[in-house]
């Protein structure tokens, strides 16, 4: 597995009208190396900053982060090579009018052999059992087809790290157990931001985030009963 580095990582932001920038996330240290990692917390509390600072699509203000020694700012290609990105809503991912197209597009800088991206786009289909909806419309296919087009597209260029944003949130539940069985099977390391808590409970390792803050660390059932001991308080809070 990929060792992830995150060392006194901060991110903040200007805001207009205000004189200070507004904090997303704050202090963050950590070295991630588990296979699946997965990341919970409220709406707005940081989880999708720190996983796009895994892939340098969020740079830090202040602290590093890093993917097997590789700066997310100074060698952002190298790290992009290594660490695949699939987004909450696959039709902000999916481009092309296909499956087909969007994968043999993810194909076209690592391989410039029309015949040979397509054999490759076409492996990358059948791998997740796209390849019978690989001619239709992206707008045909239910949400979980399109989140497994959009992973397949992602995984087609053979990233070691599958990083996910908040994948399952817009998916009924039959879309969304396809859609846990296809990531239990790969051999990717993964980290994924959830708000399916049984989905938490699969993970190695699981991190809650708070306020921009990584408040918890540990295993998946301690981490998801310091979730939920910590909503808990804040309901009862006056």
């Amino acid at each position: 597995m990929a060792t992830i580095s995150f060392r006194q990582a901060c991110v903040a932001v200007a805001v207009d009208g205000h004189p200070e920038p507004k904090s997303l996330l704050q202090d963050v240290t950590l070295e991630l190396t588990e296979q699946r990692i997965g990341v919970i917390g409220a709406n707005g509390s940081g989880k999708s900053t720190l996983l796009r600072l895994i892939n340098g699509l969020v740079q830090p203000s202040s602290g590093n982060v890093s993917v097997d020694g590789a700066d997310t700012v100074r060698a952002v290609r190298a790290v992009r090579r290594q660490v695949g990105f699939v987004f909450t809503d696959p039709l902000s991912q999916l481009v092309m009018p296909t499956g087909r197209e969007d994968v043999e597009l993810s194909l076209r800088r690592p391989v410039r052999n029309g015949p040979e991206r397509r054999r490759q786009a076409e492996a990358a289909l059948e791998r997740l059992g796209l390849l019978s909806l690989a001619d239709q419309s992206i707008y045909e296919l239910s949400g979980g087809e399109r989140q497994l087009m959009a992973l397949a597209a992602v995984l087609a260029v053979n990233p070691s790290v599958l990083v996910l944003d908040e994948p399952s949130t817009l998916l009924d539940l039959r879309n969304r157990e396809l859609l846990r069985r296809t990531l239990s099977g790969l051999d990717q390391q993964i980290v994924m931001s959830t708000h399916d808590l049984d989905l938490a409970l699969e993970m190695d390792r699981v991190l809650v985030v708070e306020a921009g803050r990584v408040v918890f660390d540990g295993g998946p059932a301690v981490a998801v009963d310091a979730y939920r001991a910590l909503v808990t308080n804040g309901l009862a809070a006056p």
